[in-house]
Formats: C-alpha cells, sequence, structure tokens
C-alpha cells in the first residue's frame, strides 16, 4: 500500500473508497500484528441501486472501528469510473490499472471550465489535442474557438476546424472598443492624455457621420455637440478613419497656439503611421468595405453556421507583437458579449492556450481589458453558454480569481515551487496530499481533480495519432540543420522578413478572397458621401517658420486635373477680412482648374 492508491471500507450499506495520504511504521508497538499506518481521505461510496452498483461523490455514512479495509478491487473500479451517459470522453487510463479507462464527464468539465498545466516537454500540447478532439466527437454540435499562440494547432482537427492568420483573417478596427484602439495606436504604451480627449471626441462624431452616408435623409447632425449623436466611443458601428482624421484636422485649423496644434499633428501622424503599416492590414485594408459587417465577422470567428467546420483555431504568431492583447481582448470579448446577448443559445468552449500571458496576476504586466475580458468569461461565461479552457506552463503567473473558477484541474509534471503552491490552494484538502507525486510525473502522465472526474486520478493520457500531433510549422530538432547556407538563402530570408512589413500593391483585394470566396462576393460597398479628407501638405506648414513669403508662380499643364487646396498661413498682425476661419490669422484660397491656354499662371 502506497501513498496515492484507493482503498475500499466495507460498512454495513456501503464501500467507502478512499484514498491513501500518508504511510507511517514509526511509534509502532512490537506487539502488534501490523507493520505500517496509513492515513486516508474519504472521498465517495459504492453503494447498490436497483441491483446495479453505483459510485457517488461524498460519504453519507463513516466507516466505523472495526470495518473491513483493502485495496480497491478491478471491479469496484471500473464502477467508479464506468460511464454513466454519452457525455463521457474516453481521455487515458488509470495508472494503477491500466485496463480500466479514465473517462471525463464534458458537461461537468465543460460547465464549470477547466484548466491544463504542465512543463514544457511533458506531452501539454498534445494532451489538449487530444481533449479537445474528443470533445468534438461528443459534441459535434459545441463551437469551440482556440488561441493558438505559437502556430503549433493548425494541422491538429484536419478538415473540422477552419484556421485564421493575419493573410485570411478581417477584424476591423471599428470592431474594437476605446481602449483596444488606443492601445493599438499607441503600440501597448499608455496614451498621452490630450491625444486620449481627442479621440474620445471624434471617434463618436465619426460614427455619426457613418451613419449619415447610410441614411442620406436623416437630419444633419451637429458635429459639435457629440452627446447628441446617441454613439459612445465603445458602440461597435462602423466609422471611416478619413472622417476622425478630419475632424482632428479640423479642429487643429482653428487653432493659434501652435503647440497645441502639435498634438494634434502627432495624433493624425500615429494613425496614419499604423493605417499605412501592411503588418496592421487585417485592421485597416477594406475594413468599411460592406458597410457593417460586424454579423460576417461574427459568424466567421465563432462557426455560426459551423458548414462542417464547428472548431476556429486562431493562430496568433503572426501578428505584431504590440497588438496581441488587444486582439485577444477583441476575440474573447466579442465570444461573450454574444453569448450574453444571444441567452446563451450556441455555446462556445474559448480554448486559451499560454494563458498566463493574457491574465497576469501582476497587475502591472499585461493589458488590463484583456485580463477582464478572460475574468469575465471564468466567473459569469457558464450562464450564456461559453465556457473557458485554460492551458498554461507558469500557473502560478494566471490570475488567481481566474484559475479558480475552473473546476476541472487536469496537472502534468511541474517542477517549480510556486506552481505546485498554486495547485495545492487550488484542489480540495482531501486530494492535495497527492500533489506531491506531480515532479515526478513522466510524460504524458497526468493528475486529474475536479468536477470531471469521479476521483482524483493519476492517469496516463491515450496516444495522439501522428496526424493530430501539434507541431510548429517551423520545427527545429537537434542534429537536423541543412549544411552549405549560401548567399542565395540568406537573400531568400530576407526578402520574407522584409516581406512581413512590405505592402503588396498587386494583390489588390486578394486578402478578402483568400480569407472567405464567399463573403466577399456578398460584400458589397456602401453608397458613402466624398468626404472633405484633409490635407497633407499642411503638416509641412506645421514645420515651417512662423513667416510668410510669396510663393514661386508654378505653371499648370494642359489637362491637368480639377484640384481645390486649402492653405492656412500663419502670418503675425495680418488677417484676411471676412475670413471664414476667425482664429487663422491669414487665409489663402487657390483655385487651379483645367486651363483653356497651354500654360497659364497660377
Amino acid at each position: 500500500m502506497t501513498v496515492g492508491r484507493f482503498v475500499s471500507i466495507t460498512c454495513a450499506s456501503s464501500t467507502v473508497v478512499a484514498i491513501i495520504t500518508e504511510v507511517s511504521c514509526e511509534n509502532l508497538s512490537p506487539g502488534d500484528d501490523y507493520i505500517a499506518i496509513a492515513t486516508v481521505d474519504l472521498l465517495g461510496e459504492i453503494f447498490v441501486n436497483n441491483e446495479q452498483s453505483r459510485f457517488r461523490r461524498g460519504v453519507t455514512r463513516y466507516p466505523t472501528i472495526g470495518d473491513a479495509v483493502g485495496l480497491v478491487s478491478n471491479s469496484d473500479l471500473r464502477t467508479i469510473y464506468a460511464p454513466n451517459g454519452s457525455d463521457k470522453i474516453n481521455i487515458g487510463t488509470l495508472q494503477q490499472d491500466p485496463s480500466i479507462i479514465a473517462h471525463v464527464d464534458v458537461e461537468e468539465m465543460l460547465s464549470k471550465h477547466f484548466v491544463i498545466v504542465g512543463s514544457t516537454g511533458v506531452g501539454k500540447s498534445s494532451g489538449v489535442a487530444l481533449i479537445l478532439n474528443e470533445i468534438l466527437k461528443v459534441r459535434p454540435q459545441l463551437r469551440i474557438f482556440m488561441l493558438d499562440v505559437h502556430n503549433e494547432y493548425g494541422r491538429c482537427f484536419g478538415e473540422r476546424a477552419l484556421v485564421l492568420n493575419p493573410r485570411n483573417l478581417k477584424l476591423p478596427f471599428w470592431l474594437f472598443n476605446f481602449e483596444e484602439i488606443v492601445d493599438v495606436l499607441f503600440a501597448g504604451r499608455p496614451g498621452a492624455p490630450e491625444e486620449l480627449e481627442i479621440l474620445s471626441e471624434v471617434i463618436p462624431i465619426a460614427k455619426g457621420l457613418y451613419t449619415q452616408y447610410q441614411n442620406p435623409e436623416r437630419i444633419s447632425l451637429k458635429r459639435s455637440d457629440a452627446r447628441q449623436i446617441g454613439f459612445s466611443v465603445d458602440t461597435p458601428v462602423p466609422f471611416r478613419l478619413v472622417d476622425m482624421i478630419s475632424l482632428i484636422d479640423e479642429r487643429m485649423g482653428k487653432l493659434e497656439n501652435r503647440s497645441s496644434r502639435i498634438i494634434y499633428h502627432k495624433l493624425i501622424s500615429r494613425i496614419e503611421a499604423v493605417r499605412g503599416d501592411p503588418r496592421y492590414a487585417f485592421m485597416f485594408d477594406n475594413a468599411n468595405v460592406g458597410g457593417d459587417t460586424m454579423a460576417e465577422v461574427i459568424s466567421l470567428l465563432f462557426r455560426l453556421p459551423d458548414n462542417g467546420q464547428p472548431m476556429t483555431v486562431m493562430q496568433l504568431a503572426g501578428f505584431p507583437a504590440e497588438v496581441v492583447e488587444s486582439v485577444v481582448s477583441v476575440l474573447c470579448r466579442m465570444a461573450f458579449d454574444f453569448g450574453l446577448w444571444s441567452d446563451g443559445a450556441s455555446p462556445l468552449l474559448f480554448v486559451c492556450e499560454e494563458a498566463h500571458r493574457y491574465a497576469s496576476s501582476d497587475r502591472n504586466i499585461g493589458f488590463g481589458p484583456t485580463r477582464k475580458a478572460v475574468s469575465r468569461i471564468a466567473k459569469e461565461g457558464r450562464k450564456y453558454g461559453v465556457y473557458l479552457g485554460l492551458v498554461t506552463q507558469r500557473p502560478a503567473e494566471l490570475d488567481t480569481t481566474i484559475i479558480s473558477q475552473c473546476n476541472t484541474l487536469f496537472a502534468m509534471r511541474l517542477a517549480n515551487d510556486r506552481d505546485q503552491d498554486l495547485l495545492r490552494a487550488a484542489v480540495s484538502d482531501a486530494a492535495a496530499n497527492i500533489l506531491a507525486f506531480v515532479p515526478t510525473l513522466g510524460t504524458r502522465e497526468v493528475m486529474a481533480f475536479g468536477e470531471g472526474v469521479a476521483l482524483p486520478t493519476r492517469l496516463r493520457f491515450n496516444e495522439v495519432p501522428p496526424h493530430q500531433l501539434p507541431r510548429r510549422e517551423a520545427t527545429i530538432r537537434s542534429g537536423s540543420f541543412i549544411e552549405g547556407h549560401d548567399m542565395q538563402f540568406i537573400e531568400a530570408v530576407l526578402d520574407r522578413w522584409r516581406g512581413a512589413t512590405r505592402r503588396d500593391m498587386s494583390s489588390g483585394d486578394s486578402r478578402l478572397g483568400e480569407r472567405s470566396p464567399s463573403l466577399a462576393a456578398s460584400i458589397e460597398p456602401p453608397m458613402l458621401q466624398p468626404s472633405a479628407g484633409f490635407d497633407p501638405d499642411r503638416f509641412s506648414l506645421l514645420k515651417k517658420p512662423l513667416r510668410w513669403s510669396r510663393p514661386a508662380r508654378p505653371l499648370l499643364p494642359i489637362g491637368a486635373a480639377v484640384k481645390i487646396a486649402w492653405l492656412s498661413i500663419c502670418e503675425s498682425r495680418k488677417r484676411v477680412p471676412g475670413c471664414a476661419r476667425q482664429k487663422t490669422e491669414y487665409c489663402a484660397t487657390v483655385s487651379l482648374a483645367d486651363a483653356p491656354r497651354p500654360r497659364a499662371p497660377l
């Protein structure tokens, strides 16, 4: 008899099942007829109901002195782990008796969330693939959304999973709430208060302007009062960046103080830089094509309808590191909100791999809204059919509030003392003693606790078929290096490296078609009124000294396109009478039109 083994105590009306937590042979009298003393924790009991043996957690009648104790028999183990319905999945066998299948209750595991922890190289990823594949078998209607941090699960689920990445994903920027879009614009750094105030004022107005474009008969909105528009900065409705920039530019033109205008200029430059970065194409390219495409985006992300692919694997390795947490925040928030407003009509399992990255226990690390979104699913998601599965190799770095909401725990080998302490706090006192085996578990061995399993169990995961094994797209093995690298190889690598930050102008709108041909065909651009936009030359004026000189007189060639340029030029102690821009010290209007003669002076 050793620690971790099950014993049975035969009582008058039932058989009590207990687990050995301590064995000692100290302080024994020479005349004792036994050689050791074992301490046990009572876990449940086997009783007979309608001539059939069944197991239930908890003990209704405790053993008395003199009741017989022995090792749990093979038949009793089969009774304990027998599947009592179709919602059981086979993930492995008992370490105590490999002939006994360790079934897991899917309903209990999902509805109360689960977490898988383990160090690198212990078979954690293959265990995740095994569990999710088994869930797909018994719950084909359940939708699964998985965050794949290292792009290693793309081939694990075959045709049942849609794999999304920055090359085929379209996540419009207007789906981001205010905190998320600020995190994108400022590359993960805290935003400047003055710029944040400007954004919070112009974004609702830009949303109102977009609504006007689609409803021409609607009464014109007052740009000066955002409170009358009815939209907040977080309302998930479309707006155009060009409208937002125009509003900022318009406000900048009304300022006399040059230092104040610099703030507006920096904000516009920041927006333009992010919009023009090819790495952010999944957010900004064709973001307004089709008008309000929020329904199509949700349908694609969360598989409604699933079209034979109930699972989504979101590969995060290709996203810019500065916006990964913002993207995760958007996805978590949309998953919860859709479950909330649909009253849980379409259950969803949200699996977060490397969860400690997005929900750190240290409040000074990471992106606050991401932690908040994951925490909200953990606390309230089960009420709206949004379930949470967490995978991490550092449970001590995971938010304790979130991990405490996961009532089924799969613990693989962990050597860190802080991680083991957290596990002891997360499991019941009856099972805490067997966590001493966690540092010595072998590959694919796991300690399972909680509502999803009948008893705290040491089991061994089933082997995963080779075609379902997680593997990174670029797998490096010792001794597999290619010899004879030449300059051509290096140039090819550099082309791929630079291509990640270079926009391919010849591809046109291929990203949209690559993502979903049917969706691309169904999207038609709305009839939008032209925006006045802004003059990029205006920025150069801010860098010039505050004195005005007459420009050269350029000549207009034949066939020149019609263009109207509004130049706001500052000059001290001068003002044009009747100027529309009363706060501008000098205003000149230049109109260029097709000339009837070969060369016409300006």
